[in-house]
C-alpha cells in the first residue's frame, strides 16, 4: 500500500513538472519582444522541444520507478541525471536555432525550471517522510527463525526506511542465547496468538516448510485471522551468489544476474540512442573527416583505405568490422595480435591507433546494428576461441553487441592482452557493464573515452 501512495505522489509530482515547464515558459516569455522570440513559430518549438525534452530525460533516467527503493539518495542522483540529460537535449536545440532566442530568456526560464523541480522533489520527500511516520499505515512483522537469513532480512529493515516496523523472532525451540538487535519472542506455537494480540499484520518465515510442516499449519491459521504469512527462501542452498528473480505467470524463475537489457523496452531505448549518436557523429563528423584520413593513408601506403576484419558479434555471430587500416598490408592482420612497437604501423596507423581515429568507421557498423555505441569491445575470431578455452566466463560478454567503446576500456584494460589476469579483469567489467547497464552509464562511458583519448592513455598504441 505504501508503494501504491508513493507512486501516486511521484506521479502526481512529474504531471506538476510539465505544469511548471509551460507555465514558466509564459511567465518568463510574458513580453515576447522584449526577449527577442522573434516568431510565433520559433516560440512554439522551442516549448514543444522543452516538453519533449524533459519527457525524454525522465523516461531515460527511470526517475518514475524510484519509489520503489525509497531512496531519497536515489530521487536526488536521478534528478540531477534528468536535469542535465534535459539541458544538453535543450542547448543542442539551440545550438541549432540559437538565432531565435536571447541568452537571458533561456537562462531565466531554465533556472526557474530547475527550481521549480528541486522544489517539487523536495515536496515529494516531505510527503514520503510523512506517510512512514504515519501510524495509519505503519505495518508490524514478525519473523519465524532465528538463523543467517532472518538476521539479514531485519538488518535490511533497520537499514531502509520504510513503514514495516520489525518486532522480533520466533524460533521452534526457543533457546536462542545470542543477542540480537530484537528478542527471541517465543516458539512457533506462540506466534499466532502473539501477532493477534498485537496487532501483527504479517509474518515472515525464513524456515522451510519442508523441514518443518507445522508451518502449513501455521499459514493457514494465520490467514483465518487475517495475517499475512509469507515464506522467504534461501536460495543459497542452491546457488551460492546473488540471483535474480522474476515470475512468468505463477511460475518462479530464477536468473544468476540482473540483465537490464533483456528488457524489450530498454533494447528500444539503447537502440534509439545507438541510431540518434552515431547519425550525428556520420553527419558531423565522418561525413569530411574519413575523406581527409583516406587521403593520408593512400598517400602513405598502398593498399585499401579501410581494413575489414570477422569479429565475435552478438549471440556469438560474427560481422565485418570497420576500421581504417593502420598497418602496411600483411597476411598476418588476422592472426597476430598488434603489440606495442609493432612494425606493421604505418606513421599515420600509429597517429590513427593513438587517438582511437582508426575505429570511428565502426559507427557505421553501429548504423547497421552490428555493434553499439557502448559495449564489450569485439575480438578476432581467433582470440575468441582462444580466451573462452582460458575464461569459464568469457563468452557472457557476448549476450550483448559489441561497442566501438566500454566500461573496460575507459578503465584501463584495453590494448594487448599478456596475461591472464588482465583478461580477467577486462571480462569482469565487461560482465559488470551489462548487469549495470542505463543510457546515463553509456553517457559516462562517452564522456569517460574522450577524456581519456584527450590526455591520452598508456595502453593506447
Amino acid at each position: 500500500m505504501l508503494n501504491r501512495y508513493l507512486k501516486i505522489c511521484l506521479i502526481q509530482i512529474i504531471v506538476a513538472d510539465f505544469i511548471f515547464l509551460n507555465a514558466i515558459f509564459f511567465v518568463a516569455g510574458f513580453q515576447i519582444r522584449q526577449y527577442n522570440l522573434q516568431q510565433h513559430s520559433g516560440a512554439d518549438a522551442f516549448l514543444l522541444v522543452s516538453n519533449i525534452s524533459w519527457a525524454i530525460a525522465l523516461y531515460t533516467t527511470g526517475i518514475y520507478a524510484v519509489s520503489q527503493g525509497l531512496s531519497y539518495e536515489k530521487m536526488a542522483r536521478k534528478t540531477v541525471q534528468a536535469i542535465l540529460l534535459y539541458l544538453l537535449m535543450l542547448l543542442g536545440f539551440l545550438f541549432l536555432y540559437g538565432h531565435l532566442y536571447s541568452r537571458f530568456f533561456v537562462m531565466m526560464y531554465c533556472a526557474l525550471f530547475i527550481i521549480a523541480v528541486i522544489l517539487s522533489r523536495l515536496v515529494f520527500t516531505w510527503i514520503t517522510n510523512s506517510i512512514l511516520k504515519s501510524k495509519d499505515i505503519e505495518r508490524k512483522m514478525v519473523i519465524l527463525g532465528y538463523n543467517e537469513m532472518s538476521k539479514k532480512l531485519a538488518d535490511n529493515l533497520l537499514a531502509e526506511k520504510s513503514n514495516l516496523k520489525f518486532e522480533g523472532y520466533f524460533e521452534e525451540y526457543n533457546n536462542v542465547q545470542e543477542l540480537s538487535y530484537y528478542p527471541v519472542i517465543g516458539n512457533l506455537k506462540d506466534c499466532v496468538p502473539y501477532a493477534k494480540s498485537n496487532n501483527i499484520r504479517e509474518i515472515y518465515s525464513t524456515l522451510s516448510p519442508e523441514q518443518n510442516p507445522y508451518l502449513y499449519k501455521l499459514a493457514y491459521e494465520a490467514e483465518q485471522h487475517f495475517i499475512h504469512f509469507r515464506f522467504v527462501p534461501d536460495f543459497k542452498m542452491f546457488v551460492n551468489r546473488q540471483i535474480y528473480v522474476d515470475y512468468h505467470n505463477d511460475i518462479p524463475i530464477i536468473s544468476l544476474r540482473s540483465e537490464p537489457l533483456d528488457d524489450i523496452a530498454n533494447r528500444i531505448r539503447k537502440r534509439l540512442f545507438d541510431i540518434l549518436f552515431s547519425s550525428l557523429v556520420t553527419l558531423l563528423l565522418l561525413s569530411w573527416l574519413i575523406p581527409l584520413l583516406a587521403l593520408l593513408i593512400r598517400l602513405e601506403s598502398k593498399g585499401p583505405v579501410f581494413f575489414i576484419q570477422h569479429r565475435t558479434g552478438r549471440n556469438n555471430r560474427t560481422f565485418r568490422c570497420l576500421k581504417l587500416r593502420s598497418m602496411y598490408v600483411n597476411k598476418d592482420a588476422n592472426e597476430k595480435q598488434a603489440t606495442r612497437n609493432d612494425k606493421r604501423f604505418t606513421r599515420v596507423g600509429r597517429i590513427l591507433r593513438k587517438t582511437n581515429l582508426d575505429e570511428i568507421p565502426q559507427f557505421l557498423n553501429v548504423l547497421v546494428g552490428d555493434m553499439s555505441v557502448v559495449g564489450p569491445r569485439p575480438h578476432m575470431l581467433k582470440h575468441t576461441e582462444e580466451y573462452s578455452r582460458i575464461i569459464q566466463q568469457y563468452m557472457i560478454r557476448h549476450y550483448l553487441k559489441p561497442g566501438i567503446s566500454g566500461w573496460a576500456q575507459v578503465n584501463g584494460y584495453r590494448g594487448e592482452i599478456t596475461e591472464e589476469g588482465h583478461l580477467r579483469r577486462r571480462v569482469e567489467h565487461d560482465i559488470w557493464y551489462m548487469e549495470n547497464w542505463s543510457i546515463f552509464l553509456d553517457l559516462k562511458i562517452i564522456f569517460l573515452t574522450v577524456s581519456n583519448t584527450i590526455r591520452g592513455e598508456k595502453n593506447a598504441f
